[in-house]
């Protein structure tokens, strides 16, 4: 669902004047005069803040509590089941157990806003989302193609694997690139990627590390990396249908799993020095039980 002119809902909780619109002077009243804002509009700083709290405040009145561990999430329990609303800015997904409940929020919503039913979701944010009978599937092939035609890959010769092992990261021997910005932009997207493809995490973290002063050989290894992704632009997730037992499986990492599906997953370095490997994995633990029960 789409929310039309989002920002313009916004309540300010402060004074805004602005300038009278190019080629329009209020009758009467001199051209030097300001207008005072009754509500936010587009290119004010805090304009989504206030959407966003506008939002908030309606949908609670519903009945739906924000999620403890993404804001951006509201849930409401009902006899059927569970109403989850998922906002991004302007773009709501709305799911349920029950197609009652989803018809309840859309209406609801549209009582207090002008909105747009896309109906199912094919297409959010860049990911891909195709419904078999098997279940759901997340990929991001037309972001992943547009990198790669960015990159000029498209359509080259594909790698088997995201990085090289014999590549020395620290090698010192490799000449500064003069643009670092476009290296940066290569990884920033490579980073969002991982969304839908936890395979290149690791060659993507790799990369990460050197954004302050890239060398040739990290480019060339971000190139990989699109090499890579170039055998298999449309893989992704596949979420299925069966269960609804929570597991949470952990191997010096963190991944909390639902129906049989990972549904959030974490792996980082070690940020103090521990004497046991089983202090790692009973820290490990903690954060995946913290995970599931919030």
């Amino acid at each position: 669902m789409d929310i039309k002119n989002a920002l313009l809902y916004g309540d300010l909780n402060e004074t805004v004047y602005m300038e009278q619109p190019p080629g329009y002077v209020a009758r009467g009243e001199k051209q030097r005069m300001v207008c005072i804002l009754k509500k936010a509009i587009y290119g004010l700083k805090q304009s989504p803040k206030a959407w966003f709290d506008k939002f908030s405040r309606i949908i609670g009145e519903f009945g739906f509590s924000r999620c403890q561990v993404d804001h951006s999430v509201f849930v409401q329990t009902t006899r059927s089941g569970m109403v989850v609303h998922a906002v991004y800015v302007d773009d709501i997904l709305i799911t349920d157990s029950d197609i009652v409940g989803i018809e309840k929020a859309k209406t609801y919503l549209r009582k207090q806003f002008i909105t747009k039913d896309l109906g199912r979701p094919r297409y959010f944010l860049g990911i891909e989302i195709p419904h078999n009978k098997h279940g759901v599937s997340l990929s991001q092939r037309k972001y992943a193609c547009d990198l790669l035609q960015e990159a000029g890959l498209l359509g080259t010769k594909p790698v088997d694997t995201p990085m090289d092992s014999n590549l020395d990261f620290w090698n010192d021997d490799g000449n500064y690139l003069e643009d670092k910005t476009k290296y940066r932009r290569l990884v920033g997207k490579l980073i969002y990627l991982i969304v839908t493809r936890p395979d290149i995490s690791f060659a993507v973290g790799l990369v990460n590390q050197f954004m302050d002063k890239p060398r040739s050989v990290h480019w060339e290894a971000a190139l990989r990396i699109l090499k890579y992704i170039n055998a298999s632009p449309g893989k992704g997730l596949l979420f299925k249908r069966h269960g609804q037992n929570i597991i949470g499986s952990l191997l010096l990492d963190i991944a909390p799993m639902l129906v049989g599906n990972h549904v959030t997953w974490r792996s980082k370095k070690q940020t103090i020095v521990v004497r046991l490997s089983a202090e790692v994995e009973y820290r490990a633990i903690a954060h995946t039980t913290s995970e599931i029960f919030g």
